[in-house]
């Protein structure tokens, strides 16, 4: 028993150096990214869980509820091509985030996802919520046409 305490706190140790060694300098969007997916979840499949039902299941605008909304939701695959090929992450983060309004992006007819996110039954802390959105972020600009 002695041996596999031993054994046991040895690999708790090294465990804890390497972690401790890891470089700081991680990439944001991939440490948050990495964050949700730890979590159990990614940004598909949180796009899917929350914005699909009116962006569609490939973020065309055509989910299910589409047709009875007063707007028709944006096809978000052209995000980068209606911005002259540009993606900017941090501004769609702050629209699907919904707690500060966006300037030229209309009104208030989607969600405040950052605050439905921080209410929802699993609680989550504002990271969180921030590692979800920017899941989701990352997701939008992977599905970007060409």
């Amino acid at each position: 028993m002695g041996r596999v305490m031993a054994r046991a706190n040895r690999t708790l140790a090294a465990i804890l150096f390497l972690a401790a060694a890891v470089p700081t300098a991680v990439a944001a969007p991939a440490q948050q990214a990495a964050e949700a997916i730890v979590s159990g979840t990614s940004g598909d499949a949180i796009f899917k869980t929350y914005c699909g039902s009116c962006h569609g299941k490939t973020a065309k605008g055509d989910g299910p509820l589409a047709a009875a909304l007063r707007y028709q939701p944006a096809d978000l695959t052209l995000i980068a091509k209606r911005n002259g090929g540009r993606f900017d992450a941090d501004k769609v983060y702050r629209v699907i985030d919904g707690r500060d309004l966006v300037k030229g992006h209309g009104g208030t007819d989607m969600p405040v996802w950052g605050d439905a996110l921080k209410r929802s039954g699993e609680g989550y802390s504002e990271k969180a919520v921030k590692a979800r959105i920017r899941a989701i972020v990352d997701y939008l600009k992977s599905i970007q046409v060409k």
